[in-house]
């Protein structure tokens, strides 16, 4: 995973255990792409302060996911509803209708699992 992509997923996930200035200078710079000089003049403190405050809460988001894993079981789902959308399909070739019936049912769990 690209680690600025990784670190906004970690963010959605456990932004809510963040506390507000870590949530919004780590947002700040994952989420609206500002610089960390931009980031301290906004906050009103300076750029090492920022460069401490985003070091530190990205070691707390990567602890929590190596403890609680979201990210990661997330995103073993979402390959898993694909591959199996993509083995559904390879059963169109079938004139059976119970065959045609149970790909209807797998894709609509799959896409279920989605939302």
């Amino acid at each position: 995973m690209e680690d600025a992509f990784e670190l906004a997923l970690l963010l959605d996930y456990y932004g809510s255990m963040l506390t507000d200035k870590q949530k919004e200078c780590f947002d700040m710079r994952y989420n609206q792409d500002l610089s960390l000089a931009e980031i301290g003049q906004e906050l009103g403190v300076s750029r090492q302060a920022v460069n401490d405050n985003l070091t530190r809460t990205e070691a707390l988001l990567r602890r929590m996911e190596e403890n609680i894993g979201c990210v990661k079981r997330d995103m073993q789902i979402r390959k898993a509803a694909q591959e199996i959308l993509e083995a559904a399909a390879q059963l169109d070739a079938s004139s059976d209708p119970a065959v045609l019936d149970a790909k209807q049912q797998i894709m609509a769990a799959v896409h279920t699992l989605e939302e």
